[in-house]
């Protein structure tokens, strides 16, 4: 089996990365900085510079690599465009949507995929909570457009896994004291009793590449979250 991870050297990416290689998976991973794409290939991945918003590099690296077997999207421009609406600029909100929406679809356009397509996408997308319009905005698109993909580019499987909190790097932008405290709280509401790990969401990853009748769908990761 032979996968290819876009935003695989860190986080969520870099988790599903080892998870499947484990499995026996060849697996290629993309990111942008190069102390990463060091780690992965210590590791034993193979790994490629590529920025994901480049639409030249991404339809030369799909050309140059021909057919695979799966194709996870898992990077996103970060924390930009958070922040309560009549504060937030419209710019950031842009940013948002123009850093993760346009290059998952175009990626899922150039990809010489076989078996399937899957984007991470977030609980952003489904949750009322204040000062997240950006990120809602770009995950709930990704999270609508998933079914009607699924439909286009048959008999190849398109599917979503949607985080809620995760312990990620994503959340650097906070200082540590008041993280910790975020996730306290966040842990205490959520049925599951704690926040997620990379690790968590991987599992998810791997079962739906190796699910083979699950096409379509969005699976939430987000310990009852959405459901709380």
């Amino acid at each position: 089996m032979r996968v290819v991870i876009m935003g695989g050297t860190a986080g969520i990416g870099l988790a599903t990365a080892r998870r499947l290689a484990s499995d026996g998976a060849e697996v290629i991973v993309t990111g942008r900085t190069q102390e990463r794409l060091d780690a992965a290939a210590a590791a034993g991945l193979t790994a490629e510079r590529l920025d994901g918003t480049d639409e030249e590099a991404v339809a030369a690296f799909f050309e140059r690599l021909g057919e695979f077997d799966h194709l996870v999207l898992a990077f996103s421009p970060g924390p930009v465009g958070m922040g309560p609406i009549r504060e937030t600029k419209i710019a950031d909100i842009r940013a948002a949507v123009e850093g993760k929406l346009f290059p998952y679809l175009f990626a899922a356009q150039q990809a010489r995929a076989t078996g399937s397509v899957t984007f991470v996408s977030a609980a952003s997308a489904r949750a009322a909570l204040g000062g997240m319009v950006g990120l809602s905005a770009a995950n709930g698109a990704i999270e609508r457009v998933v079914s009607p993909l699924a439909a286009d580019l048959a008999p190849v499987r398109v599917n979503a896994v949607s985080p809620g909190v995760v312990d990620t790097e994503w959340w650097s932008f906070l200082p540590e004291e008041q993280r910790s405290a975020q996730f306290t709280a966040i842990s205490a509401s959520l049925p599951a009793g704690r926040v997620g790990t990379a690790e968590d969401v991987a599992e998810a990853i791997r079962y739906v590449i190796g699910a083979t009748y699950v096409t379509g769908t969005v699976l939430p990761v987000d310990g009852g979250f959405t459901v709380a």
